[in-house]
């Protein structure tokens, strides 16, 4: 069998079995292509024209197969099957005890898209609801002046996120802090990036078995998905210095965010999924809503 026989077999096996994505991957043929290579150990990159003819052994095959036959029998995230996650090009540990990272932000911190609302003077960087810790890593990685935190209510996703702080060699410049919210993060912050658990209830109730099998504190956020945000709004005001903004992810939730929040002066920034995914709030935005 060469590889592009395998590629189609795996990726009819993941269609016929009607899986959910969104881990990583859209559809079947991007999740079998990554799956059969990292079964055989090969770069996710790999031009495919050029390796697609090549002939695959037994025991190759048979692993692979393995693996997308776990994908379907347990629903799990390829990442959780791989243990890595990729982010702007930057690989990441991961499992069953962090969600699988995935957030926007990393598009805007990769191209400078809230640059704008930032100074000489952004030193200290709050990454709250870091799960493995990707966001807090990309942004000691865009900007090498500044000093990260890394703050999670679970104690089991910092643990994850220590794996990547040491992969990337960043534990002079990433701290990792356990917190409900901002109660251990008093600041004062010059910039606060957050993606926090703001599905709604009906959401989650809805959700696949993919994402069920998630960390549910780091998805669920009440009815209207704004319980984590409203707690988030109230505190930092007084924790952010008189320059600092706060980045923040709310998923497909605008329409609740604005019920919530109707005085409030959103910046909305532009990412690959549209307009209103990710928000921007300036310090006198915030202390005007307080």
């Amino acid at each position: 069998m060469t590889l592009q026989e395998l590629l189609n077999r795996a990726e009819t096996r993941l269609h016929d079995a009607a899986l959910s994505y969104g881990h990583g991957t859209t559809n079947a043929r991007d999740e079998a292509v990554w799956l059969v290579l990292w079964s055989l150990g090969l770069p996710l990159d790999s031009e495919l024209d050029e390796i697609a003819s090549r002939p695959l052994g037994a025991e190759q095959v048979s692993h692979a197969e393995a693996l997308i036959a776990r994908r379907i029998g347990t629903r799990l995230p390829a990442a959780y099957l791989t243990h890595e996650a990729w982010l702007q090009g930057v690989p990441f540990y991961v499992d069953e005890r962090a969600i699988v990272p995935r957030s926007f932000i990393a598009e805007l911190i990769a191209d400078g898209g809230f640059d704008a609302w930032l100074s000489d003077d952004t030193r200290r960087v709050l990454d709250l609801c870091t799960g493995n810790g990707s966001l807090a890593v990309l942004a000691a990685m865009a900007w090498p002046e500044v000093q990260v935190t890394g703050a999670d209510l679970s104690p089991d996703a910092l643990a994850v996120a220590r794996i990547n702080v040491d992969r990337h060699g960043l534990l002079d410049r990433i701290t990792l802090q356990e917190s409900d919210g901002m109660a251990a993060c008093p600041g004062p912050w010059d910039l606060v990036l957050c993606n926090p658990p703001y599905v709604n209830a009906q959401s989650m109730a809805d959700l696949p078995a993919e994402y069920r099998a998630e960390p549910e504190l780091a998805l669920a956020g009440g009815t209207d998905g704004m319980d984590f945000v409203r707690t988030l709004l109230r505190d930092l005001p007084e924790r952010l210095s008189p320059h600092g903004v706060l980045v923040l992810e709310i998923g497909n939730e605008r329409a609740h965010f604005e019920s919530a929040f109707p005085s409030l002066e959103a910046i909305w920034l532009s990412t690959s999924a549209g307009d209103d995914q990710v928000l921007l709030l300036t310090a006198d935005a915030l202390r005007a809503l307080s």
